[in-house]
């Protein structure tokens, strides 16, 4: 490395992390970031395994659009002179869920609400008001430049700039999804719906999803779409590692960091697991808040606002993923890509209650050997279930998952069994051990609930030089989300280090 010192030093290699790099090195300043895996991404990775490229996370991806300012991915590239060519996904999500709810979001916002009216005729008022509420938010957030809300100066300029916007948000902000769906609906049913529509993203029902991500999720499916990235999701952080380099930026992989170092109060540098060190005027970390302020730095440096952010929040839970290759002729004509399977409402947020279910071939064939599809199902888990097994019991419960898993596939792919080609099987341990990730945890949810979006930290922290990125910071999880985070967080430390 040929910098003393860095201007920044970025710990993690996660889209927040990239985002938050890349932005930096394109206002000039000497970045380099530290990734512990051999490849870029984090959840947003992928493996490959017999012809088959598998995302290691999830691939409804928004912010790949090509219009308004919420496509932070797309705008992420751009800044990087770097493009990716994407795969418009006609259809969101394919729900099956119980009481025979059979529903699409397609991506025709007016399709949609007929394909929801047809199941709650004498709620069609309620789910327009409901719905269009969302898009309103959506629209306030898609007039104006998405950056650091803890920047006077952008503020003050959004708010001359847009002052209706801004006032309208800041409506929202306290509010949470379930406390505007209860204004409108009254069928039970139907709110149950809007807490699936909730969970898929958020991992907690509407009473506890902040109003502003709802609006972002719900609208932008209408507006930019759901894009998927050809030749998979891995692709979006490889894409940002090569205009990072272009723009002078440098990444290190296998460099494991293990130590913040502090002088004075003061976050100066890092130590990597091998004891060499590197000194930054600024340092992100990409890592979750609890490996952040718990392990990378002395526990009883903790300081009070993070102990408080962890009396509100806690780990969600972490996922069990199961990466088949299937024989082509499993899927029927017209399946669409994404499903969500729930048989019961009451197990909705318990261990494989919900399972989430996505078949990125549908759109990009080349991830597969020809003739065969990938379908890669997760579902909720906790990492305590997995501990203290012994090899065998471990293997032994990963099959016996995998077995109860494929059996409530079959109700929508009829055959998958007799068509399974290769199977890998992701636990909380997989999740923890290669994403890096406490518990293996999918990012933070609120412990009760919390007035909307207000109880979530910002990039700064209480150690002066030590900033935070990623999905436990504002907005949270979700790939377009911990891009509006590193955006923020690039703006703050450009705007501290007057770039």
């Amino acid at each position: 490395m040929n910098y003393k010192l860095f201007d920044v030093i970025v710990i993690g290699s996660g889209i927040g992390g990239l985002v938050t790099a890349t932005q930096l090195a394109a206002k000039g300043a000497k970045v380099l970031v530290l990734e512990s895996y051999l490849i870029p991404g984090g959840s947003a990775g992928y493996f490959q395994h017999q012809g088959y490229t598998f995302d290691v996370g999830a691939s409804m991806i928004f912010g790949l659009g090509k219009k308004g300012t919420t496509n932070l991915l797309t705008r992420a590239l751009e800044s990087v002179n770097v493009s990716l060519e994407s795969i418009a996904d006609p259809v969101q999500i394919h729900y099956h869920l119980p009481n025979n709810l059979d529903i699409k979001v397609d991506q025709n916002y007016e399709k949609f609400l007929q394909n929801l009216t047809s199941y709650f005729p004498h709620e069609k008022k309620g789910i327009r008001h409901f719905y269009d509420e969302c898009q309103k938010v959506f629209n306030y957030l898609n007039s104006f430049e998405l950056l650091s809300l803890e920047e006077p100066g952008y503020l003050l300029r959004v708010f001359l700039q847009h002052p209706l916007a801004c006032l309208g948000l800041a409506k929202y902000l306290p509010l949470n999804v379930g406390d505007l769906a209860k204004r409108y609906i009254q069928d039970p049913l139907l709110l149950k719906f809007i807490d699936i529509e909730c969970y898929c993203w958020s991992v907690v029902p509407a009473a506890m999803t902040p109003m502003i991500n709802a609006g972002m999720v719900f609208s932008d499916r209408h507006y930019g779409g759901v894009n998927y990235p050809k030749g998979g999701v891995g692709k979006i952080a490889q894409k940002l590692v090569e205009g990072l380099e272009k723009t002078g930026g440098k990444i290190q992989y296998q460099a494991k960091v293990t130590k913040i170092l502090t002088e004075q109060g003061q976050a100066v540098g890092v130590q990597l697991a091998n004891g060499k060190v590197y000194h930054g005027k600024r340092i992100v970390s990409n890592a979750t808040r609890w490996d952040t302020f718990e392990k990378l730095l002395p526990s009883e440096k903790i300081p009070t606002n993070e102990k408080n952010w962890q009396q509100k929040y806690q780990k969600s839970p972490s996922f069990l993923s199961l990466h088949l290759g299937v024989k082509a002729s499993v899927l029927q004509a017209a399946t669409e890509c994404h499903h969500i399977l729930l048989e019961d409402w009451q197990k909705m947020e318990l261990a494989e209650g919900t399972i989430f279910v996505s078949i990125p071939t549908l759109l990009d064939p080349d991830l597969a050997p020809k003739g065969y599809h990938i379908i890669h199902a997760f579902t909720p888990h906790w990492i305590a279930d997995w501990q203290g097994l012994t090899p065998s019991e471990y293997e032994n419960k990963k099959e016996q998952a995998a077995g109860r898993i494929i059996e409530r596939l079959e109700k929508i792919f009829p055959g998958l069994d007799a068509g399974l080609d290769y199977l890998e099987v992701g636990t909380p341990l997989t999740n923890r051990r290669f994403l890096g990730r406490i518990d293996g945890t999918y990012g933070p949810i609120p412990r009760r609930k919390l007035w909307g979006l207000l109880g979530m930290p910002f990039n700064r922290t209480a150690i002066p030089g030590l900033y935070c990125v990623g999905d436990s910071t504002f907005p949270g999880q979700g790939l377009n989300a911990v891009a509006f985070s590193g955006f923020a967080c690039a703006h703050r430390i450009a705007v501290d280090l007057g770039l």
